[in-house]
């Protein structure tokens, strides 16, 4: 996942999903576990347990969870810096272990994404936060997070926007009625803004038609690839994996992918999501597959409903996802269903 060009993470929102929670069923690990519905006024704690923030950064992130009517507590070591990361594994560990603890602190948001909570899943106090469930928010390097979290816990976490994000009108008002004021029979279909986006790159495609059931897990491509082989590594089989990612040539996605083939039990997914891989187009000089192609050559053939476009990854108007929720593919309609 190649971040440097991408110097402003963006938004999203998502699904009807909070009382379809406790419909979740026993995953092989442990029980999912359901956090509590986020209402104004709730106190949310901001972390940074991967790469530095701005100082603007964090100031934009303040605002916008402040703009959705919660109140804001930053961890203790926020303003940490050591190399890329946000504060030593340690510094970021504690922040991660203090707002769990914390009573007062009702969900979680990343401030940002970048690299570095890979480092620190094997010292988590799983029991910790196994005691004390509540929403955990974030995308991209966070994917380490929310899977390690669910599956060593069953607490759903959600893939959605970092708190610095873009929040455009559309993440605002589907984040303030999913994740707030909760509806029943959802559907989520692509974002009318990124249908009318010029650049095919975010326009939905069928690679295999069919539909799929099966509860939500995944996330961003290279953090799924670097979690493969260990004790972290979700359980694919039977679920519905949703895949994205950033500034990956298509040589490299077609690793990452093949890794997880050979490495996993992603064949046995009951179907595949994938969402709009930003700046992944090969060289118009270079002697590549197009995206589609290398997408298409490494999961066409696995005999399972497979789509390309939702409204999810490193874009503007993204959906949020929850790990380990049941959910319907429609890879022809393009719309995941709860």
């Amino acid at each position: 996942m190649n971040r440097r060009n991408f110097s402003k993470v963006t938004a999203t929102t998502a699904l009807g999903i909070l009382p379809f929670l406790a419909q979740a069923t026993p995953d092989k690990f442990c029980k999912s576990k359901q956090p509590k519905l986020l209402k104004k006024g709730d106190t949310i704690g901001i972390i940074t347990p991967g790469s530095f923030i701005s100082d603007d950064g964090l100031k934009t992130a303040v605002e916008q969870v402040k703009s959705l009517g919660f109140e804001v507590k930053l961890s203790e070591n926020i303003r940490a810096k050591r190399g890329f990361n946000a504060g030593t594994d340690a510094q970021r560990l504690a922040d991660l272990h203090a707002m769990f603890a914390d009573e007062n602190i009702d969900g979680i948001w990343c401030a940002r994404g970048g690299y570095g909570c890979g480092r620190i899943l094997e010292k988590i106090d799983y029991q910790l936060i196994k005691r004390n469930s509540k929403a955990l928010i974030g995308y991209s390097d966070i994917t380490a997070l929310l899977l390690a979290i669910y599956k060593k816990t069953g607490l759903i976490g959600f893939h959605g926007p970092v708190a610095a994000s873009d929040f455009t009108d559309y993440t605002v008002e589907h984040f303030q009625k999913i994740v707030m004021q909760p509806i029943t029979n959802f559907l989520i279909k692509p974002s009318a803004e990124n249908l009318q986006n010029e650049d095919s790159i975010y326009h939905p495609k069928t690679i295999v038609s069919g539909k799929a059931k099966g509860k939500l897990i995944g996330g961003n491509l290279s953090l799924l690839a670097s979690l493969a082989g260990t004790e972290f590594e979700p359980d694919f089989k039977n679920k519905i994996v949703f895949i994205e990612d950033i500034g990956e040539k298509p040589y490299r996605i077609d690793r990452m992918l093949t890794q997880l083939r050979q490495a996993t039990n992603l064949p046995a997914a009951s179907g595949i999501a994938l969402g709009v891989f930003a700046d992944c187009k090969a060289p118009a000089d270079a002697n590549s597959l197009t995206l589609l192609e290398t997408l298409t050559d490494r999961l066409g053939d696995l005999k399972i409903p497979v789509v390309y476009g939702l409204s999810f990854g490193h874009i503007s108007n993204q959906i949020t996802l929850p790990i380990g929720v049941e959910a319907e593919l429609d890879a022809d309609e393009f719309t995941i269903g709860f």
